[in-house]
C-alpha cells in the first residue's frame, strides 16, 4: 500500500500515513478524467446568452404595404428578419449546458486524479490545521513551512476547520474544499494537494 509523509502544520515530520490502493494507487484513466473535466466545465457555463426574435423586437404590427399591385415583394411586417431592425433568426437562447455522467465514472475519475497526485508526489498530508482565529498570515506561514509556492488545493474534513477555511480563502493560488465536495476539476487545476489526515480517511470511506 502507498505511503506518504505526514507533516505537522509547522513543517516538521510527524510520521507516515498509509493510503488505500483502491483509491490512491490505481492506474489513472485519462479518458474518464477528460470526460469528467469536460462535464464539470460545461456545468460552470452560465448559459444566459439570448437574442431578440421577431416576437420580442419593438415595432411592426402593421403591414408595410398592400399585398398586390405595388410591384414590390409582399411583406407582412417591417420587423421580419430580412428588415433592418428586425428579429434575429436561429440566435442563441438561454439554456443549461450541464449534463451528468454516471456515478461510477465520476468516482473512477476522482480515483485517477488522486492516484496521479500521489504517484507524482504532489500530495502533502498534514495531521491537522488548527487556528485559534481566522488569520490569513498564519495560513501563509503554514504554506511556507511546507514549501508550497504554486497553486494548491486544500482539502479539509467535512466538519470543523472553519478557521482554517477562513484563513486560506484570501490567499492567491489557494482554493479550499472539503472531502465531500472535492472535484476532479479542482484537483487537476491545482499543482499540489494539501490534505488533512482525517479528510483522507473520509475520502477513502466514500471511494474505497
Amino acid at each position: 500500500m502507498a505511503k506518504v509523509s505526514l507533516f505537522k502544520q509547522d513543517g516538521t515530520k510527524a510520521g507516515e500515513v498509509t493510503l488505500n490502493d483502491e483509491v490512491f494507487g490505481i492506474e489513472p484513466n485519462e479518458t474518464v478524467v477528460f470526460d469528467v473535466v469536460l462535464s464539470q466545465r460545461a456545468s460552470l457555463r452560465q448559459g444566459t446568452h439570448a437574442h431578440k426574435n421577431r416576437s420580442l423586437v419593438s415595432g411592426g404590427g402593421k403591414k408595410p404595404w398592400r399585398q398586390k399591385g405595388t410591384g414590390r415583394a409582399r411583406q407582412g411586417s417591417n420587423r421580419s428578419p430580412q428588415w433592418r431592425g428586425g428579429g434575429t433568426v436561429f440566435g442563441p437562447t438561454p439554456r443549461s449546458y450541464a449534463y451528468k455522467l454516471p456515478q461510477k465514472v465520476r468516482q473512477l475519475a476522482l480515483k485517477s486524479v488522486l492516484s496521479a497526485k500521489v504517484a507524482n508526489e504532489k500530495l502533502i498530508a498534514v495531521d491537522a490545521l488548527n487556528f485559534a482565529a481566522p488569520k490569513t498570515a498564519e495560513f501563509a506561514k503554514v504554506l511556507s513551512a511546507l514549501s508550497i509556492e504554486r497553486k494548491v488545493l486544500v482539502v479539509l474534513p467535512n466538519e470543523g476547520n472553519e478557521f482554517a477555511a477562513l484563513s486560506a480563502r484570501n490567499l492567491e493560488n489557494v482554493k479550499v474544499s472539503t472531502a465531500g465536495t472535492t472535484s476532479v476539476l479542482d484537483i487537476v487545476s491545482a499543482d499540489k494537494l494539501l490534505v488533512v489526515e482525517s479528510a483522507l480517511s473520509q475520502i477513502e470511506e466514500v471511494l474505497a
